[in-house]
């Protein structure tokens, strides 16, 4: 079957739907996701959405803490940019019927909203608007309800994107790429309810597909975060950039029950004291903010912690804080942990490092757009310059809204002048010489053994040696399911292997090249941060050979 559409955005989070609902009174558009609606990495997101909300706060506070989270590796233009139109696109959500927490006592400057405002690690003041602990929820939430009702979106669930489809004006003489012009006409989509593959033609195509923390054995990602985005828009010929920069969130519910459960930052903003098994703070040893430090910092002195004692999990303490303050203030948290007998107004919560999230990711400039005409890159699949080499937390959401607010303005004048009449239609799927497969231990085995491998020797800390090591197991890997691949049927399984395996593939290569430590990436051989020769972007692109 084939589809037409003006927008076709591949992902269901804060920024597909958000640049869903901006574009549709201009065309139409087409989303797909490949579970429900709802289930994204953003409406995991607990603790909030960073921005500038009190008169003690300011742009250039917020910037620079942006900045230094990032260790010098920040793009300055792109965070004033993302910085200074936040409160803009929070007040949007808040009209489209956001209810974030008020702060009972008056706001002097009635201009702005009267939000309670947290605070997290890494950043100098109070600036978290959240929802309780449950702030991604409530703007997808949101989000949903209007892109449900609006006559110019079509919602595909269950549908998962298998790969872009690249036009071309290449002319080869022999083995020699005279021109180069790509552009994006659509994509390859498995419908996952009758396993057809289905080709999509639009003018403009956006990738909001999200995280890659599945690439790791544990993450605090939900499981479709497998880096579907990243791994297409390489295979299509799109520039990626800095995905040595792996976020590990350092506190995971420490659980056998307890799957992908993330402990908000937020705990350690309103109080919460990491403590080893002997029951003794020991952030001090760290960083001279303690238990406020950035999330790297953070994750790597539990991980020092546990090598160290040999205990399964650290915890996280806020149960000296009133009971009934914790309560109102994380009551989806409480709860959850309620459910795992671990009552947190009175009891240390166990909690160990996870995969969070990609500060690398497609190359995409202030507006959204990458390196193939077309084609749009927004959210946590993009690589926008924000993060530089460690995220700022909070700061995710807010590049969410406003990249989605950017892309969405350029999108809208592209389709208004850009020439479409000469787009060719994309072949359809070819399957021939493709059977059923009848050995699907091939994909689970080889699932597994990528996220053990990627979290063994490409993790929190690592090694030229356990680098060298990944390497050579990656590209075992690889050669078999690129023959898998092309010898069976496409099934949504096989589609997402496929996919972390491009990533895991990335993820060393950037590793292996950056030779010194800075921020996310540690490596034992090089533990200094070396300007005079690494402070630049690690670029990677498709080899293209004619």
């Amino acid at each position: 079957m084939e589809y037409q559409t003006d927008f076709l955005i591949i992902g269901s989070g804060v920024a597909g739907l958000t640049l869903a609902l901006k574009v549709a009174e201009f065309g139409h558009v087409t989303i797909v996701t490949k579970k429900e609606v709802m289930e994204s990495n953003s409406v995991q997101a607990q603790g909030g959405i960073a921005s500038v909300f009190s008169e003690v706060d300011s742009f250039d506070l917020h910037i620079q803490d942006t900045l230094d989270a990032g260790d010098n590796l920040c793009n300055r233009e792109v965070v004033e940019m993302v910085v200074k139109n936040g409160p803009d696109r929070i007040r949007e959500l808040i009209e489209w019927g956001a209810k974030f927490n008020i702060n009972e006592q008056e706001n002097p400057d009635h201009e702005l909203p009267n939000l309670d405002l947290g605070q997290e690690g890494g950043h100098s003041q109070k600036r978290i608007v959240h929802a309780q602990d449950m702030t991604g929820n409530e703007i997808e939430t949101v989000l949903v309800s209007h892109v449900e009702k609006h006559k110019n979106i079509d919602i595909l669930e269950y549908h998962i994107a298998i790969d872009l489809v690249i036009c071309s004006t290449r002319i080869k003489r022999g083995l020699v790429t005279t021109t180069h012009e790509d552009y994006c006409c659509g994509a390859y989509v498995l419908d996952r309810k009758t396993n057809q593959v289905e080709t999509f033609n639009s003018k403009i195509t956006i990738l909001a597909t999200g995280g890659t923390g599945k690439v790791y054995l544990y993450t605090s990602n939900p499981d479709i975060a497998t880096g579907d985005g990243i791994a297409m828009g390489y295979r299509a010929g799109a520039t990626i950039a800095n995905l040595e920069f792996v976020q590990f969130h350092p506190t995971c519910l420490y659980h056998p029950k307890a799957k992908n459960f993330l402990i908000s930052e937020a705990v350690r903003g309103e109080g919460g004291i990491l403590i080893n098994g002997d029951g003794k703070p020991f952030m001090e040893k760290y960083d001279p903010q303690k238990d406020l430090a950035c999330r790297d910092v953070v994750a790597r002195a539990i991980d020092t912690e546990l090598k160290k004692s040999g205990d399964d999990s650290v915890f996280l303490d806020i149960s000296h804080r009133d009971s009934d303050g914790i309560k109102q203030r994380f009551p989806n948290l409480y709860q959850k942990c309620l459910s795992f007998g671990i009552d947190m107004s009175k009891d240390p919560i166990p909690v160990v490092p996870a995969a969070h999230y990609m500060c690398g990711g497609v190359v995409a400039d202030v507006y959204g757009r990458t390196d193939i005409q077309r084609l749009y890159a927004v959210g946590e699949t993009a690589c926008t310059g924000l993060h530089g080499a460690n995220r700022l937390a909070s700061n995710s959401l807010i590049e969410a809204l406003v990249y989605a607010h950017t892309a969405s303005k350029q999108a809208v004048n592209d389709l208004r002048t850009m020439d479409f009449s000469s787009t060719p239609i994309p072949p359809p799927w070819d399957e021939v010489g493709t059977t059923d497969s009848d050995e699907l231990i091939m994909v689970s085995h080889n699932w597994d053994e990528i996220r053990r491998i990627m979290w063994n020797y490409v993790g929190i800390v690592r090694s030229d040696k356990r680098l060298a090591r990944a390497k050579r197991r990656i590209e075992n890997i690889q050669h078999e399911i690129q023959e898998y691949y092309w010898n069976f049927k496409v099934i949504a399984d096989l589609i997402e292997l496929r996919n972390i395996a491009t990533v895991a593939e990335l993820v060393i290569k950037c590793a292996r090249h950056r030779k010194e430590s800075r921020g996310l990436h540690f490596n034992i051989e090089y533990p200094y941060r070396d300007d005079g020769r690494w402070l630049k972007d690690t670029i990677i692109r498709r080899p293209f050979f004619g």
